[in-house]
């Protein structure tokens, strides 16, 4: 059995910690026995709990002068005590941290790259110091070699989805109960945290066109902002600002975090990702896996889960082609059956959870030989 010590950067429970979370029932299955440093409150630690993954210390982010340091210093420590045969870390930002640490210690370390960054020159020193390197997706595995990562050092593993969860369902219509909604409305959804990246003013200048043309329409806006950066803070408020103007007045609703999204999923006629960047979106999976067609940005990795028909991919920031894109969507209920057929058959072929803890597993055991 190994034992391997999962460095975790988030309390809450995105699209990273939610991609880690599905592969551990299947390696755990297959010999692995997991420890977890990561914030000690929050829905993370409470999924870890249900796994049966004690977390061993709190080791919360602290972006401080110095602070670096400090944390490798702790670490090392926790690593000299835990009995441990490898370390993954489930973040770039950890992957940092780790690097140097596993040298000197003189332990195996893996390290997740989900983010599509621009990186210093330290950060991809610190990063090439892990033996391996986990790519979200064949386009987060370019950005970085086109920063310096080692190319020997980098694979990709795709994001496993348990197609048994995320399955098309019947609509109940507790959605529209819930916000007061005409039976007859159609809900459009956009999933994910709240911020720049996720292109939500994108989306909404769309919806003006959009509601010019199909007045039965109503977008829900899920998730909740992370960042408490001010340019994050003034992000948010601009956006229910525009919200409440009155072009889309009363036909924009924002859900906040949800944990019922399987259910929710089913209620929606559309998800739409107006995402500037995406190295791989977990909600596009979710939503292609429970058979809810797909308008997305093609950005980042959306061309892998989607290469042909399986969604419509139209280019980001254009807001004519998203409004145009999401009304033609609505008018072909024949198209749209089709694409979600097809977009539900490729997460089960490509995207499987045990197919991606068995990468995993095989890189587990590659860099366990090699130390």
């Amino acid at each position: 059995m190994s034992r391997i010590l999962l460095l975790c950067e988030y309390s809450t429970l995105n699209g990273g910690e939610r991609s880690l979370l599905a592969l551990l029932p299947t390696l755990q299955r297959h010999g692995c026995e997991f420890l977890a440093v990561a914030p000690l409150d929050g829905e993370l630690a409470s999924a870890l709990a249900k796994l049966q993954v004690p977390l061993v210390v709190d080791l919360t982010w602290n972006s401080k002068p110095g602070a670096l340091q400090d944390r490798r210093n702790h670490l090392g420590n926790v690593i000299e005590r835990v009995d441990v045969d490898l370390i993954h870390a489930n973040s770039l930002a950890m992957g940092r941290l780790v690097g140097p640490v596993s040298i000197a210690k003189r332990i195996a370390s893996v390290a997740h790259l989900r983010d599509i960054v621009r990186l210093s020159a330290t950060a991809v020193t610190d990063l090439n110091c892990n033996q391996r390197l986990i790519a979200v997706s064949a386009a987060t595995r370019r950005w970085h070699l086109a920063q310096g990562v080692k190319q020997e050092k980098i694979d990709v593993i795709y994001n496993g989805m348990d197609t048994d969860e995320y399955l098309p369902r019947v609509p109940t219509g507790y959605l529209h109960r819930e916000l007061g909604l005409p039976h007859g409305s159609v809900l459009v959804g956009a999933i994910g945290q709240i911020g720049m990246r996720k292109g939500l003013d994108v989306l909404l200048e769309a919806a003006v066109d959009i509601f010019q043309q199909r007045h039965d329409v109503h977008f829900l806006i899920v998730g909740q902002r992370y960042s408490g950066k001010q340019e994050a803070i003034q992000y948010e408020t601009e956006l229910h600002r525009r919200a409440d103007e009155p072009a889309l007045n009363g036909r924009i609703h924002f859900l906040g975090s949800r944990a019922d999204v399987p259910l929710l999923l089913a209620e929606l006629t559309l998800l739409v990702h107006s995402a500037r960047q995406e190295p791989l979106g977990r909600v596009l999976l979710e939503a292609a896996a429970a058979g809810v067609p797909v308008i997305a940005s093609d950005v980042g990795g959306t061309r892998e889960i989607f290469p042909s028909h399986e969604a419509i991919l139209i280019p980001s920031g254009d807001v004519q082609a998203l409004a145009a894109a999401v009304v033609k969507n609505l008018d072909s209920v024949d198209s749209r059956h089709l694409q979600a057929i097809a977009a539900r058959r490729r997460v089960q072929n490509v995207f499987g959870v045990k197919k991606a803890a068995m990468a995993l597993l095989d890189i587990y055991r590659e860099v366990g030989d090699a130390r």
